[in-house]
């Protein structure tokens, strides 16, 4: 699937110094559909460490449940400036084996 065609869903991933946030953006219109991070409340009550790879994890498969809600099973995968590797690349997994595409 070439990035440059696609018109449908991204998810955008964006890291700060404590936590790990996942935004759900539609390409045609860039608005924000849904979202999930460290800080969210199905998240924070579960983790005592906001930064590592089990949250990131955690992260990754709420966001795919939020993708299912609204019936979109593929998307670009936008990992920004982070390279492929950690916590990347365990949220993106974790993506993944919920069933989503990308």
């Amino acid at each position: 699937m070439n990035k440059n065609t696609f018109n449908g869903h991204k998810v955008y991933i964006f890291k700060s110094k404590k936590h790990i946030y996942a935004q759900i953006i539609n390409n045609q219109t860039n608005q924000i559909l849904t979202s999930s991070s460290t800080l969210s409340r199905e998240i924070s009550t579960d983790t005592k460490y906001t930064r590592n790879c089990k949250t990131a994890a955690l992260v990754g498969k709420n966001i795919a449940i939020k993708l299912k809600k609204l019936g979109i099973q593929r998307i670009v995968f936008d990992r920004g400036r982070n390279i492929y590797h950690g916590q990347i690349k365990a949220l993106a997994d974790a993506t993944r084996k919920e069933g989503i595409i990308f």
